[in-house]
C-alpha cells in the first residue's frame, strides 16, 4: 500500500505553516522545510528537527532538487506566491512526488470562483484546476477550512470583538453560522489527508472546527468573562458586498475583506459546513469546542486567568 513518510513544505514560516509542520512532526512524519532563497523570515522558525532548505521558487530545476525524495508537497505559500505553484506541481511531477496539497486553507475556492471573490482568489482556483488537469500524473487533495479561527481572534477580534472598549459588532443579524478552523485543526486535517490517501485522493475537502456565529461569539465572551460586550456597531452585508466591488473595480485587493465578512456573516448565505459536506470524520477529525478556544484567547490577551 502506498503510503507517505517524507514531507516538504512549502513557504511553511507564516501564519499557517508553523502550525502545519508541528501536526506532521507529531505524527511522525519527515518534515522538510523549504523557503525562499531572499527570505529573510526566521520568526517563528522551523524546529531543530526539520532540514531546511533555501529554494528559488521560480526556478523548475531548484524545486525539483528540493522536492527530490518526498512522498508529498504541502504548499503554504501566501498570495504572492500562489501562481508559483503551477510551477511547483511541475518539479513535484519530475520529482515522482505522490502527493500535492496547494495552499487553500480558507474560504471554498471551488464555490467562489465565479463571484467577485473569486477574481482575488483566481490564482488559487487556477492551481487546483492545473492540478485536475494533471491528476493522473500526481495526486493531488485540496483542503478550505474556513477563517483560522484563533489566528482571527486574536489579530482583530474576527472584526467582532473589541477587547480594549469591550464592545463588539455585527453583520446583518449576527445569527448567520460560518466555518472556521483553528490553526492546530487546519494542521490536523493535512495529516489526516496524509494518512487516508486513498480516500483523500483528487479530492477537494471541506473541514472544520466548528460553525459559529457572531453572536455566540459575543456570548462566549460574555459569559467568560462576565461583563457585557454591547453591540455599538452594525453592518450590513449588502453595504460590505458593494464596498468591495467599488475597491475591486480600482485595483484595491483590500475588497477581500469587505467580501469574506460579506461571504461568511449576510443573513441567509449559507456557507455554513452542513454535516453532509463535512470531511471531518474522512480525515478522522473531531470537532472542537467554541468556549474552550475563546477562553484559551482571553487569557492570552490577559483578559481572564
Amino acid at each position: 500500500m502506498v503510503s507517505v513518510k517524507t514531507v516538504a513544505v512549502l513557504g511553511g514560516t507564516g501564519n499557517l505553516g508553523p502550525s502545519i509542520v508541528h501536526e506532521l512532526l507529531s505524527a511522525g512524519f519527515t518534515v522538510t522545510g523549504l523557503t525562499r532563497f531572499s527570505s529573510t523570515n526566521s520568526t517563528p522558525a522551523y524546529p531543530d528537527s526539520v532540514t531546511v532548505h533555501k529554494v528559488d521558487f521560480g526556478s523548475f530545476d531548484s524545486l525539483k532538487d528540493a522536492f527530490s525524495g518526498q512522498d508529498a508537497v504541502v504548499s503554504v505559500v501566501g498570495s504572492p506566491g500562489v501562481s508559483a505553484q503551477r510551477l511547483a506541481v511541475d518539479a513535484a511531477i519530475a520529482a515522482g512526488v505522490k502527493r500535492f496539497i496547494p495552499s487553500e486553507f480558507g474560504v471554498n475556492t471551488r464555490k467562489v470562483r465565479d463571484r467577485p471573490m473569486g477574481a482575488i482568489l483566481r490564482g488559487k482556483v487556477e492551481v487546483v484546476d492545473y492540478l485536475i488537469e494533471r491528476e493522473r500524473e500526481i495526486e493531488w487533495t485540496g483542503v478550505s477550512t474556513g477563517l483560522f479561527f484563533d489566528w482571527g481572534l486574536e489579530k482583530h477580534g474576527l472584526s467582532t470583538i473589541n477587547l480594549d472598549d469591550k464592545t463588539s459588532s455585527i453583520v446583518d443579524s449576527g445569527n448567520e453560522k460560518f466555518q472556521v478552523s483553528t490553526l492546530a485543526q487546519v494542521g490536523r486535517a493535512v495529516v489526516g489527508v496524509l494518512k487516508h490517501l486513498e480516500e483523500t485522493r483528487n479530492r477537494y475537502l471541506v473541514t472544520s472546527s466548528f460553525q459559529v456565529s457572531q453572536n455566540e461569539i459575543i456570548q462566549a465572551v460574555e459569559e467568560l468573562t462576565g461583563e457585557k460586550y454591547p453591540v455599538v456597531k452594525r453592518e450590513r452585508a449588502e453595504d460590505l458586498q458593494r464596498a468591495g466591488e467599488e475597491k475591486l473595480a480600482v485595483g484595491d485587493y483590500r475588497a477581500f475583506i469587505d467580501f469574506l465578512r460579506a461571504y461568511n456573516n449576510a443573513d441567509g448565505a449559507g456557507n455554513a459546513v452542513g454535516e453532509e459536506e463535512s470531511s471531518n470524520g474522512l480525515v478522522g477529525l473531531e470537532e472542537e469546542d467554541l468556549r474552550e478556544c475563546v477562553r484559551g484567547w482571553l487569557v492570552r490577551a490577559g483578559v481572564i486567568s
